[in-house]
């Protein structure tokens, strides 16, 4: 089981153009999606379409449309008390695949919902496979919470992934010594900025990557995924370290393919796949993730690992 917590969950909304965005300018949209989202949202959705059971904890009702719309897609989703209504993020997506984010902050959150949220994932961390805490901080929540969780939870069993950004993952990398969680999922940009590494040459440069990553395994996390867009993505584990290289996909939206990158190494890992093949499945998935429109989670059918190449870096099994 995969055990999810999404601490700013968002309705994601997708606006597709059918030419090239232009500021200032009058547009015609080819179509508008929306569904219920967020990182953590977004896995337990891949989760359940690989027949894997997963539980999603939200802030929001409980007759919240998002939570509804979640247990009619066969999540088992478990909201608690939210600070306020879930939040509205738009894509905007243009036909060559570039796409622009616009991303509200969310209400403002007091200790009282961070500690339900903490709460609602504790009681049920030692039963899952990994228990994942995903996304941004909603507004008023320290920059340490996801770092302090990830104590809290290893103190009741379980493993842990984590996959965020900006201020909260700095919380957690200055946190390593004792908050140090089993995976984390940062991007070149990401790992860049408390790495001390440049951002464009991480983007395009796997052994650099692998140093970067390094760093984080010496410092005690488990495994470091780092997602590199177009250039695939890099695993670095106490083991070793391996570049996976994508198959050719025509991209439509880059949105959730993180998500399903993520979701793909964790896949891997229950299926107890070797460190290669999860590599190669993570890969595989974001992929498929970004040849569909909006934040579209793709089926296992649509998954192709035997397409993906995966090399490993000099010294490594």
């Amino acid at each position: 089981m995969i055990l999810t917590l999404t601490p700013n969950p968002s309705v994601d909304r997708t606006v597709a153009l059918d030419g090239e965005l232009s500021r200032g300018q009058v547009h015609r949209v080819a179509s508008v999606t929306s569904q219920a989202g967020g990182k953590g949202v977004n896995i337990s959705r891949a989760a359940v379409s690989a027949d894997i059971p997963s539980i999603a904890v939200v802030p929001a009702a409980k007759d919240d449309p998002f939570v509804l719309e979640l247990l009619g897609a066969g999540i088992d989703c478990r909201p608690v008390q939210p600070a306020g209504d879930v939040r509205v993020n738009l894509t905007i997506t243009e036909p060559d695949g570039t796409t622009t984010k616009l991303n509200s902050p969310g209400a403002a959150v007091l200790p009282l919902h961070l500690e339900l949220m903490a709460q609602a994932v504790l009681v049920r961390a030692s039963s899952a496979d990994w228990t994942v805490l995903a996304g941004s901080l909603p507004a008023g929540a320290p920059a340490g919470f996801y770092a302090d969780l990830v104590r809290r939870l290893h103190e009741v069993g379980g493993r842990v992934a984590v996959d965020t950004s900006e201020a909260p993952l700095q919380a957690l990398v200055d946190a390593l010594s004792h908050s140090a969680p089993d995976l984390m999922k940062p991007n070149g940009e990401e790992l860049a900025s408390f790495t001390g590494a440049d951002a464009d040459e991480l983007e395009s440069d796997p052994a650099a990557t692998a140093a970067a990553a390094r760093q984080l395994v010496d410092r005690g996390v488990g495994a470091v995924l780092a997602t590199l867009g177009g250039n695939g993505a890099v695993l670095v584990t106490s083991e070793g370290a391996w570049h996976a290289s994508p198959p050719p996909t025509t991209v439509v939206s880059t949105v959730g393919a993180g998500d399903s990158s993520l979701f793909g190494y964790l896949l891997g890992d229950i299926r107890g796949l070797p460190a290669p093949e999860r590599l190669a499945l993570a890969v595989a998935y974001g992929s498929a993730a970004a040849g569909l429109p909006g934040t579209t989670i793709p089926q296992p059918s649509q998954v192709r690992p035997d397409l993906v190449g995966v090399t490993a870096f000099g010294g490594t099994a």
